[in-house]
């Protein structure tokens, strides 16, 4: 059984600012294929994990969040 990994806003933030730096908006992409899959295979823990990263990279691609700042959660 895998054990719970906490991880801060700052830490899914930067993920999410890195997977995007590589990949572009194809980022996106994985991360709601990842969402459909994991959700079809009952992993919904997991895919709760890619629909935030889902979130992050949309807000990053579109221009509403800039990767380069700190985050402000309100």
């Amino acid at each position: 059984m895998l054990m719970p990994m906490t991880m801060t806003t700052g830490e899914l933030y930067r993920l999410a600012s890195d997977l995007a730096a590589e990949h572009g908006k194809a980022a996106s992409e994985y991360a709601s294929r990842a969402v459909m899959t994991l959700e079809a295979e009952g992993s919904h823990e997991r895919a709760r994990f890619w629909f935030l990263m889902l979130i992050l990279l949309g807000d990053i691609n579109s221009g509403r969040i800039d990767p380069d700042a700190q985050i402000t959660i309100h």
